[in-house]
């Protein structure tokens, strides 16, 4: 059983792949914005990657164990500690009954998450532990959790959950690299030369207005003009743009359907480092091929296989 003493900005129960198969529905998949830190963390302490963890978002929690397990926290630096001590990130650690986690503000990057050995509970919606706030169903009763939450740990990690085993320095993410590859998206064409050049060329800056939704983009004008489009399924990392020409980024929480027109798409592989990205944060996006989009899912996966063998 772990107690939260202090809930962090907002600490969310999530698990991966999140809600599958109710694009139809009007339900996007939601789960982890950055899952493959995610998945990381839960592998780090013998958990399947898609066993139930914590998205901490901007101020991590403090977590009180009232009982000794193994944990891992990854993702964004929020200067873990356990009973006042620094511990590491990217790497399993033992936590004693009775000693307290504590996350700070973030200090790279702006999500960090936390897996515990053998994963954690919270109410099933639509197959799915993971937090839809918009909705308020899954993990915490639908919510962020607040102090005095009691979260059950369940279960039995699928290996070993043994403190210590690490992701080496080379495979972690490089959150200060804002360049986000991106493939070109099926209404790309209605961009001019100049505007495709300003897509791929220029910077954006992340608004005020970003949540686990989407953000919302400043930078120049995209014009996309053209007839009005039906309504069509839409993916995270999509890029649309509205009648503004201000570009929107859809994420985790992302509407299952629009009429925007969406001219390019950030690759899977890059969405991580979309997930760390703050207000007011910089980021271009970078023109590449499907080839090197499967390529850099392809190195990302050797990382998690790495952590299974």
């Amino acid at each position: 059983m772990i107690e939260v003493i202090k809930p962090g900005l907002e600490t969310s129960i999530q698990d991966y792949p999140g809600r599958i198969g109710y694009w139809a529905q009007g339900f996007p998949p939601s789960g982890p914005m950055d899952s493959w830190s995610f998945r990381l963390a839960n592998l780090l302490v013998g958990n399947s990657a898609d066993a139930a963890g914590l998205e901490c978002q901007f101020v991590g929690p403090a977590l009180k164990f009232r009982d000794a397990t193994v944990i891992a926290v990854c993702g964004a630096d929020m200067k873990p500690t356990l009973e006042g001590q620094s511990v590491p990130m990217w790497e399993s650690v033992a936590v004693g009954a009775g000693q307290t986690l504590a996350l700070s503000f973030a200090t790279v990057g702006a999500r960090a998450y936390i897996a515990v050995a053998g994963g954690i509970a919270g109410d099933r919606w639509l197959g799915s532990f993971s937090t839809n706030l918009l909705v308020a169903r899954g993990g915490m009763h639908g919510r962020q959790l607040v102090a005095g939450d009691v979260i059950a740990a369940v279960g039995e990690p699928s290996t070993p959950a043994i403190a210590g085993r690490h992701l080496a320095e080379h495979q972690r993410p490089d959150y200060g690299n804002h360049a986000l590859p991106s493939i070109p998206g099926p209404h790309v064409k209605r961009l001019s030369a100049e505007g495709r050049r300003a897509l791929f060329g220029s910077s954006f800056k992340v608004s005020r207005d970003a949540d686990r939704m989407g953000y919302r983009l400043e930078g120049p004008a995209l014009d996309a003009p053209g007839e009005e489009l039906l309504s069509f399924g839409l993916t995270a990392g999509a890029i649309q743009v509205p009648r503004s020409g201000q570009p929107i980024l859809l994420m985790a929480d992302h509407q299952t359907a629009g009429g925007y027109p969406v001219v390019a798409v950030v690759v899977s592989a890059a969405m991580p480092v979309a997930a760390q990205l703050l207000p007011g944060d910089e980021l271009s996006f970078a023109d590449v091929s499907v080839e090197a989009a499967l390529q850099m899912r392809a190195d990302q996966r050797a990382a998690l296989d790495s952590l299974m063998s």
